[in-house]
């Protein structure tokens, strides 16, 4: 099974609270960050696209540096890990980001692949006059299938001529094609987000769910297997979790607390806002799960808390669950959670041993 890490991009990672730790994004945080994970084996990194940040007194992710320009510096110093990039649809071109995943497997040697980002907050992309309309919530993953239909056939072929609902193009060249394959990742939750990944994607995130409850996320992996049942393609899950680690038990929910007692109300209060503008969301989708008052703090991902043997065992039982393919990882402290996870954990998870012994 994969282990990745979902790099801090933006500031403050994945807790929307007063009392975590505080920091800006910068490119030697994010080298160390992916050195590390490479350092201890991790398969995979991962940088998201955001925009535009929530505010409130923490300025959540209203600082991010941009995924592509990141993932290229970072692919040419290192040499085993996986990256990916996140295209947000509505503001780069197809062919354009096929250009660029080309350069990028050049300079990592055939590491880099694609993640999806269809879009579900509208403020992104209306600062900058690129919203369609909010009817857009309801066709952005037929956008988002001609998108990834265009960059594969340029990759494939070079050149290509279509005619589609948003794109058009007319022997639209592209040389020199990638000389590796460039994996998709998608992160639909909803019943359309399944079949497009289904339909076009090597990976789809699943979002854990809970806290300490590491099988809780079953149910999205049964409808990912069912919808790429009907492709007849094989679609992996790799699932989100945060991981909040101590000595102890005691010690690592003592700091769960802590960071749940400085919840910034007003970035969750712009979030919740922003998440409620598609009125037709199910209630399995991205908009709708992160919103959920109980966790709402770290967008109520998966969260293990516990002694380091405890997260171990935990993340045992994720990896037991059928269709799981990877598991990606954040951190409340991302320096220290690397190593604790790289020295106190991994070492103690059985789905891990294989593949550890092996790199030894």
């Amino acid at each position: 099974m994969d282990i990745g890490v979902f790099i801090p991009i933006g500031n403050n990672g994945w807790l929307i609270s007063e009392n975590s730790p505080q920091y800006k994004p910068s490119f030697d945080l994010n080298k160390r960050c992916v050195q590390k994970a490479e350092a201890y084996g991790l398969d995979f990194a991962l940088s998201m696209i955001k925009l535009r940040g929530f505010g409130g007194k923490t300025e959540f992710w209203d600082y991010n540096l941009e995924s592509f320009t990141l993932m290229a510096g970072l692919a040419a110093v290192t040499e085993k890990i996986k990256l990916f990039a996140s295209t947000a649809v509505l503001t780069l071109p197809p062919a354009i980001v096929a250009r660029m995943a080309t350069t990028i497997d050049s300079i990592s040697g055939g590491r880099f692949g694609i993640n999806i980002v269809s879009g579900w907050q509208a403020a992104e992309y209306e600062q900058m006059g690129l919203w369609p309309g909010d009817h857009y919530f309801a066709e952005r993953y037929d956008y988002s299938s001609e998108y990834v239909q265009i960059m594969q056939a340029l990759w494939a072929n070079g050149s290509y001529s279509f005619k589609g609902k948003y794109f058009t193009l007319d022997d639209c060249k592209m040389e020199p094609r990638p000389a590796h394959p460039i994996p998709i990742v998608a992160a639909g939750q909803s019943g359309r987000g399944m079949e497009f990944a289904a339909e076009y994607a090597d990976f789809n995130f699943v979002l854990g769910s809970g806290l300490n409850t590491p099988t809780a996320y079953a149910p999205g992996n049964e409808r990912l297997l069912a919808a790429a049942a009907k492709t007849g393609r094989d679609v992996g899950a790799y699932v989100l979790f945060m991981i909040i680690a101590a000595e102890t038990d005691e010690a690592a929910m003592a700091k769960w607390n802590h960071y749940r007692d400085g919840v910034d109300k007003d970035a969750l209060a712009w979030m919740a806002e922003q998440g409620g503008k598609d009125t037709n969301a199910d209630a399995s989708s991205t908009a709708k799960s992160i919103n959920l008052p109980a966790g709402a703090v770290n967008f109520n991902m998966g969260t293990l808390v516990g002694s380091y043997a405890h997260v171990a065992k935990m993340l045992d039982e994720v990896a037991s669950v059928p269709g799981t393919k990877g598991i990606m990882l954040t951190f409340d402290d991302f320096i220290v959670g690397m190593d604790e996870f790289g020295q106190r954990i991994q070492p103690l998870m059985e789905c891990r041993r294989a593949r550890m012994q092996a790199a030894a």
